[in-house]
């Protein structure tokens, strides 16, 4: 299987007919007008503002929503209403992650609450050979301001006290449901000055959790420059304690609010100098951890086709099996299917992160993602090229058929 990988043909992601498979000629249109909207920049930041405003004035704008922006980016508003399409989707080898994309919750009830859901959603996995992993967001456990205080060694009162010991109990009952259920754990990563408290927790489950293989994974927002250094003394600890280390692997998604809130509090950013650097760090990470699979399991999250690329090649000179289940690759339903459909073509580990939810609640987390996530924005225009090379591909195949 490696041997055909590192033979891989260089325009593996310009296959239009195999990425857009499952796309009804009225999916592509809807796809199309989306990409469209997305490549004006300015029509973004007006678009959310309307979309915000409507919802914010509860005007009945929710079939607009469910046609446009819901039918893209989102799978359902139940899991009950995802499986099908997440079972259509792995017709064609692409697995799935389902995401329950609430947020902007605080209260005790509400976290207890989500808790409970993240365990449900663990367990309706476990039954699903289409779905590998589940997904939790450290502050859907617990106040951001309770993270904070523990990251930065804080003294926390009586009742923060009591507070952080049920934030450590709702994220230890979460991975130990995905430990029991045989279900790999994503947990995501989230703003610096919080990271340090979400790690350190991360790393006592890995460490509980992960003696035989990779199930709870922690995520590396690489354009943080100290997350080689990070991930290379983890190894060092892991091979010491003799546990697994899982690490999702992705770009970032705060860089705007990192770099205002270090020149605000006149202190150096942690994030990269540019796009580039940032690039370079990725594939740097990515690549550490493909030379250390004995000990590291990867969850590859990039809309970026030459780290997707990249990161084929080396399993091929690694002779590294392109089905390895230490290896994914990972995008977000609704974009790059030219790299998802692809890489499940040539037999690798492709999964969508697909996000459900009430469209009222899921909507402002999907412009949250639109807003804060720079490397799928500058994905837009590539994206909107191959929906019109699929367009004019088919349009060519309806005029032969009627030749």
């Amino acid at each position: 299987m490696y041997k055909f990988i590192y033979m891989l043909d260089t325009k593996i992601f310009n296959n239009t007919k195999d990425a857009f498979v499952l796309k009804s000629d009225s999916d592509l249109k809807r796809s199309l007008f989306m990409f469209r909207l997305m490549s004006i920049p300015f029509l973004v930041p007006l678009l959310t503002f309307f979309t915000n405003l409507s919802l914010k004035l509860h005007l009945p704008v929710d079939w607009i929503m469910r046609k446009t922006i819901f039918a893209q980016f989102c799978g359902g508003e139940s899991q009950k209403e995802c499986l099908p399409l997440v079972k259509l989707m792995y017709t064609k080898k692409v697995h799935s992650v389902l995401d329950y994309s609430i947020e902007g919750k605080d209260s005790e009830a509400e976290f207890d609450k989500a808790a409970k859901n993240k365990i449900e959603i663990i367990e309706f996995a476990a039954n699903a050979k289409e779905i590998p992993f589940a997904v939790a967001k450290p502050t859907g456990l617990g106040r951001f301001e309770i993270w904070e205080k523990v990251t930065n060694k804080e003294s926390l009162s009586a009742q923060e006290q009591k507070e952080w010991e049920r934030i450590q109990k709702r994220f230890e009952s979460v991975c130990e449901a995905a430990y029991q259920n045989n279900t790999k754990l994503l947990i995501d990563a989230e703003e610096s000055w919080m990271q340090d408290a979400a790690d350190e927790l991360c790393e006592r489950m890995m460490e509980k959790y992960n003696k035989e293989k990779a199930i709870i994974y922690n995520t590396l927002q690489c354009y943080r420059w100290d997350r080689l250094s990070y991930v290379k003394e983890m190894y060092e600890r892991a091979t010491e304690k003799n546990f697994k280390l899982g690490f999702k692997i992705v770009r970032g998604a705060y860089m705007e609010k990192e770099n205002r809130r270090a020149k605000k509090n006149g202190y150096a950013t942690p994030i990269c100098e540019n796009k580039e650097a940032t690039d370079v760090n990725f594939n740097a990470v990515m690549t550490y951890s493909l030379d250390n699979l004995d000990v590291i399991s990867m969850f590859i999250g990039t809309h970026n086709e030459v780290s997707s690329y990249m990161a084929l090649q080396l399993m091929g000179q690694k002779e590294i099996e392109s089905d390895d289940d230490r290896v994914w690759f990972g995008q977000l339903y609704g974009m790059s299917d030219h790299i998802s459909y692809n890489i499940a073509r040539v037999n690798s580990n492709s999964i969508k992160l697909m996000p459900f939810g009430p469209i009222r609640d899921v909507v402002p987390y999907l412009i949250r993602r639109a807003q804060e996530n720079s490397s799928v924005q500058g994905e837009a225009g590539r994206e909107l090229a191959l929906l019109q090379e699929e367009k004019h591909r088919r349009e060519g195949q309806y005029v032969k058929r009627v030749q």
